[in-house]
């Protein structure tokens, strides 16, 4: 990309969108388009035609999406569905008819089976069934990708993907109805911790194990990946290690520095119950994420008590 080219960033407030910014400022491209959801609603396709229309990107990093945490990912499953499903399509047709040079669209590693096997390899995707409590969502992400291959087999579009694993950082949702596990143990612990419980209540047995990627490092590697890769299949996101749901309790504890018990809720779901990616793709290109999982919490949980009054609601 270059320094002056106009880079229109969807979901420019959300955790990823945020982290793109950042790092794009911070690497010296000034010429960054954003809209708030209250100025531009995504699932509007004529109000999407017309914002491409008059501000003619060269490039696009899709990051907008209706996301959550397990729970919210089972109840509201038509929203998650139907709400992704016109996002994403809104803005890939109307990058392919305002001549957009080249777009980035992120999904997320629960594209994959449930059973698929570990570490997840790009070519795995379809062919198992998926997580049950987050088909909806995994769908729309599906589609997703579909749509920037078919984009580009049928008119050359320069669309490529990106499935990152399960992200942290600035900008989380922290809300306990629709969060994922590491900000609402942030979140638990925390208000823990402050209000002198004895215990926190978790979700599940603590067995099943999930790999965290720090949003910053997610950005930095999309960054890279538009200026590096152009390729048709999508490209996973990650840094290949992961740790148990209860060692992942028990560092984020020590982090925030609670001091009771954990209790766990065995009549909760468990979710998928390995979810670890294949980077070697990614590896091999020359890019490896930088920011360790202790040192990220650390960060993410100072960004929370600087934050506390926006997050905690």
């Amino acid at each position: 990309m270059e320094k002056d080219a106009k880079i229109y960033v969807a979901g420019h407030r959300g955790m990823v969108g945020s982290a793109l910014v950042r790092h794009l400022k911070t690497i010296g491209y000034t010429n960054i388009v954003a809209r708030t959801s209250s100025e531009l609603d995504l699932r509007n396709q004529a109000a999407v035609a017309d914002f491409f229309a008059e501000e003619k990107p060269d490039y696009v990093f899709l990051a907008a999406a209706k996301v959550g945490g397990i729970l919210a990912n089972n109840i509201y499953r038509a929203e998650f569905l139907y709400e992704n499903l016109v996002i994403e399509a809104n803005i890939i047709h109307s990058a392919h008819q305002n001549g957009v040079k080249k777009l980035l669209f992120l999904g997320s590693s629960c594209i994959y089976p449930k059973m698929a096997p570990q570490p997840l390899k790009e070519e795995y995707l379809l062919s198992g069934f998926l997580e049950p409590t987050n088909e909806p969502y995994a769908i729309a992400k599906i589609a997703g990708i579909k749509l920037c291959e078919a984009y580009r087999s049928q008119y050359g579009d320069n669309y490529i993907s990106v499935m990152p694993t399960n992200l942290y950082g600035p900008n989380d949702n922290y809300n306990l109805q629709g969060s994922h596990v590491l900000p609402a143990l942030i979140r638990k612990f925390h208000e823990a911790k402050i209000n002198n419980q004895p215990t926190v209540e978790i979700w599940g047995t603590g067995s099943p194990m999930r790999e965290f990627l720090h949003a910053d490092d997610l950005a930095e590697a999309c960054i890279f990946l538009m200026n590096n890769y152009d390729g048709e299949q999508f490209v996973n996101v990650g840094t290949g290690e992961d740790v148990t749901i209860k060692e992942l309790a028990e560092l984020v504890k020590d982090v925030v520095g609670f001091q009771g018990d954990l209790v766990w809720n065995t009549d909760k779901p468990d979710g998928t119950p390995r979810k670890l990616m294949d980077v070697s793709k990614l590896h091999g290109m020359g890019w490896k994420h930088s920011i360790e999982l202790r040192q990220g919490l650390e960060h993410t949980y100072q960004d929370f008590l600087q934050n506390e009054e926006v997050y905690a609601v």
